[in-house]
């Protein structure tokens, strides 16, 4: 086990990185945070914040040297980063976890593989590809298999020819093509798994998005036991075929036959579990420090039905928040992330409301939203 006051490593300074620092430093832990970029979330309430190149292996080397365990908050970072860093201390999550997360090809086939449902797909990476024999019922989604998130780089479309324009207008890089889900449901499914194979999971969150983007994730998600008990069982498989430490999700579709299918797998921390922070009795950025430095889980049960909303840029009136009137509600639970630059679409924070039951969360979650973004008009 790694024990309070050692110094733990960030790969990556956003939001993720920043309430993983916050949960770390009251366990008693340091955290040092990797990131290029001059100001960074998480570096602004870290013990550190180095500013290199993730291919800087000099910055690496003295990151990696004074950290007994580095972990990342998003699934981008060279898995040439997380090897060369293995060198000096322990990486949670594996370099090849990582590996195959951050590419949507490889992460389908690997679950496919384990013969667990996905979507239909094919491999696009050229226009050859798109045969008139592909096999796949339209409507589809073509998606690029690496960066994309959010709803960016990803169009639907209707027919071959439309597969062949989308494919050209993202610059005919390596794509994925999938078969478009009637969907009764999305769900996801956050765990978390220690070096001695402990796992625990955190309860369901039923996901809704607006543009691309995750609007709104309420628990508990209002779905059957065995629906429930059979994700967890899939996320667990999953989990050890990777040989995952740290705090894994696994995002699902649940068709019209209530068929559940793999859409995503995530090698970390996940915005549908920040209820956890307010609605739990441990949240997901604490379980992810317990999880990395070998610590038993904690106990993952809610004790308040919730509804998360994510608050974008739009929010903002020049250049100022209405944080008065979310504050003044004492069901709601605010959580800036100190970015800087509000824009349409960015993810500048998230509020957390609880309730007795999950209708009336939602209920109260979608007026605070709508008076919020009326101010914002």
């Amino acid at each position: 086990m790694v024990s309070p006051e050692a110094t733990l490593g960030m790969l990556g300074g956003g939001q993720l990185g920043r309430m993983f620092a916050i949960a770390a430093a009251r366990l008693g832990y340091r955290v040092w945070v990797f990131d290029p970029n001059q100001q960074s979330p998480a570096g602004e309430v870290a013990a550190r914040h180095i500013q290199a190149d993730y291919d800087d292996y000099d910055a690496l080397k003295e990151f990696g040297s004074e950290c007994a365990v580095v972990t990342t908050e998003f699934e981008n970072i060279p898995a040439k980063t997380l090897e060369y860093l293995q060198k000096y201390c322990t990486v949670c999550p594996n370099p090849n976890a990582v590996h195959i997360a951050q590419n949507r090809i490889r992460e389908k086939q690997f679950v496919n593989d384990l013969g667990i449902p996905t979507s239909n797909f094919i491999a696009v990476n050229s226009l050859q590809d798109l045969a008139a024999d592909c096999g796949l019922q339209w409507p589809c989604i073509l998606k690029t298999a690496q960066f994309g998130y959010d709803g960016k780089g990803q169009q639907i479309v209707e027919n071959l020819d439309a597969a062949k324009s989308a494919f050209s207008e993202l610059g005919q890089v390596p794509c994925i093509l999938e078969e478009k889900v009637q969907l009764a449901k999305e769900i996801s499914v956050v765990l978390g798994r220690n070096e001695h194979g402990e796992v625990c999971y955190f309860p369901s969150a039923n996901n809704e998005h607006k543009n691309g983007i995750l609007h709104i994730s309420s628990v508990p998600a209002e779905i059957s036991e065995e629906l429930q008990t059979y994700a967890c069982e899939l996320a667990h498989r999953i989990s050890e075929a990777l040989d995952y430490v740290g705090i894994f999700t696994v995002e699902y579709f649940i068709d019209q036959q209530n068929h559940l299918l793999v859409n995503e797998i995530a090698p970390r921390v996940h915005n549908s579990g920040h209820y956890t922070l307010d609605a739990c009795h441990v949240s997901q950025f604490e379980q992810q420090v317990r999880m990395i430095c070998g610590w038993p889980p904690a106990d993952t049960r809610v004790h308040s039905a919730v509804a998360m909303v994510n608050i974008l840029g739009e929010a903002w009136q020049d250049g100022k928040f209405p944080a008065t009137d979310l504050l003044g509600n004492i069901n709601v639970h605010l959580h800036l992330y100190g970015k800087q630059g509000p824009k349409p679409g960015r993810k500048m924070g998230h509020f957390n409301v609880l309730a007795d039951n999950v209708a009336d969360a939602r209920k109260l979650a979608i007026q605070v939203y709508r008076q919020m973004m009326e101010q914002a008009e």
